[in-house]
């Protein structure tokens, strides 16, 4: 703030400013690849797949009712506290522009993404579908002999002014950014593999483990220079918002957001903890607080995973086991204070335009909102992607999302700290649920299930050095050859 009233920076000043932070940022989205991707075949490497099945199952289950809870929350206290009845949409500033989002699109795209075709383009990008209008021909020329090869994909809508449809041409681009889903779904894949492979998977085992290993070592490294990257980032914001007025405008809406997330991370969450697992959440919280700060700083689930890890493992002793395997998959899925602020986002902005939303709406909502937060990417302000299909499913106007854009970068951090709890407190969960399928398998990992005969031949060898000892001067002694020697008295 002080940098801000008394420092008078130009835009490039402000931009060099904020560059410690862009380092951080970079740093820890450099570890994100290698990360998921040794975490998640360890993980699902060291279960049996019967048992990373159920593992599996109970993440999900816990990650959808969380986020339905959430987003049931959100618009009972957007329709309770109303912060969009008092002022218009006109009154309001738009920032920005409006993303070109079709909601099937979307949903397929998703689909999509979970099976990329090329393993390598995953690390850096992933699949986007984009319309395309199709201007119509007036005539055809009947010599002409051009014809185009690839079918097209046409989508028609009515328009209402004049009884025409207008066709789209659907085309696959791709844009930047890791397709997170698509590696965690090899990842799950080639983990269950080696796993089942025994002796011959074992090397490809050991070499996971030890990247692993290795990337949990850099992560070390990079929060000895967190705190430096952390203020700069903030303040860097800070220098850079504008217009403050914005904030006073949307003030009732950003309270109904918070005061949701406040609840949901300090009551539903806890609750929820307490009854399955049986101990203080709040110092489970605790442990976690590193996570939740980076989350809070950085706003990017995916970014803060490493911290995430490490406090999990390290501050609440989970099991290694269930942090490799349900941690990535919840920052991608597990997005509660996402799906929550979209539900308040879209009935704020309903209020705003003075319509009023009957139980249909509503539910559609709530199923989109729930939908479309498992959708969103663990990237910073992808809810505004997912905030398009979530208007454009009630019938709201799309454009109006560019009302809530300009305090959007502030919500975001809020909501991704909720993300990272929520992810938190799923890993303490499923490992109570989770607990005679563990200890069952520390009892199995006892006994080499890859040369069961090896405690066997350990009992041979036994008897053979037995065989080695040789009577002398009244006692047993062990032949020389071995490495340790001792004589035993005779009872005869």
């Amino acid at each position: 703030m002080l940098v801000r009233e008394y420092g008078k920076l130009s835009n490039l000043d402000k931009f060099y400013f904020s560059f410690p932070g862009e380092v951080l940022m970079r740093m820890l989205k450099l570890i994100i690849l290698p990360l998921i991707i040794s975490s998640m075949i360890t993980g699902v490497a060291a279960l049996d797949s019967s048992v990373s099945g159920k593992i599996g199952l109970r993440a999900v289950i816990y990650y959808f009712c969380t986020t339905v809870i959430a987003v049931i929350l959100g618009i009972v206290l957007v329709v309770t506290i109303k912060p969009g009845v008092p002022q218009t949409a006109n009154e309001i500033d738009r920032v920005g522009s409006t993303p070109e989002v079709s909601t099937v699109d979307a949903m397929l795209d998703l689909i999509r993404n979970m099976f990329p075709e090329n393993l390598v383009q995953a690390c850096f990008q992933q699949y986007k579908t984009k319309r395309e209008k199709v201007e119509p021909t007036t005539g055809v020329d009947k010599n002409s002999s051009t014809f185009t090869e690839e079918p097209v994909t046409t989508a028609t809508t009515a328009e209402a002014s004049e009884n025409k449809t207008q066709e789209y041409k659907i085309v696959g681009m791709y844009s930047d950014g890791i397709n997170v889903l698509g590696l965690i779904v090899f990842c799950l894949v080639f983990g269950m593999v080696i796993g089942k492979m025994g002796e011959k998977g074992q090397v490809l085992v050991d070499f996971f483990n030890a990247l692993n290993e290795a990337t949990m070592r850099i992560v070390q490294i990079i929060m000895w220079y967190m705190p430096i990257g952390i203020v700069f980032l903030i303040a860097g914001k800070i220098i850079e918002v504008e217009d403050w007025e914005i904030f006073r405008k949307l003030g009732l809406y950003m309270a109904t957001v918070l005061s949701g997330l406040a609840i949901h991370s300090t009551i539903i969450l806890p609750l929820i903890y307490l009854i399955i697992v049986r101990k203080n959440p709040f110092r489970f919280a605790m442990g976690m607080a590193q996570a939740l700060l980076t989350a809070l700083m950085i706003s990017s689930s995916s970014a803060t995973l490493p911290v995430t890890f490490r406090c999990a493992e390290e501050k609440n002793f989970i099991d290694k086991r269930i942090t490799r395997f349900v941690l990535p998959v919840g920052a991608t899925i597990n997005m509660d204070g996402t799906a929550l602020y979209e539900a308040v986002a879209a009935v704020f902005i309903a209020q705003l335009n003075d319509l009023e939303l009957d139980i249909g709406q509503i539910v559609t909502i709530s199923v989109t909102a729930t939908a479309a937060s498992i959708g969103a990417a663990g990237v910073p302000q992808a809810g505004l992607v997912t905030m398009v299909i979530v208007l454009s499913a009630v019938g709201l106007p799309a454009e109006d999302v560019t009302l809530i854009i300009a305090v959007d970068w502030l919500l975001d951090r809020f909501r991704t700290m909720v993300n990272v709890l929520g992810d938190a407190f799923g890993t303490g969960i499923v490992e109570k649920l989770s607990k005679k399928e563990l200890e069952q398998m520390d009892v199995t990992s006892e006994v080499n299930i890859v040369n069961p005969f090896a405690l066997e031949t350990t009992i041979l060898d036994n008897d053979e050095t037995e065989t080695k000892k040789s009577y002398v001067n009244g006692g047993f002694a062990v032949d020389k050859s071995d490495t340790i020697s001792f004589t035993q008295t005779s009872q005869f």
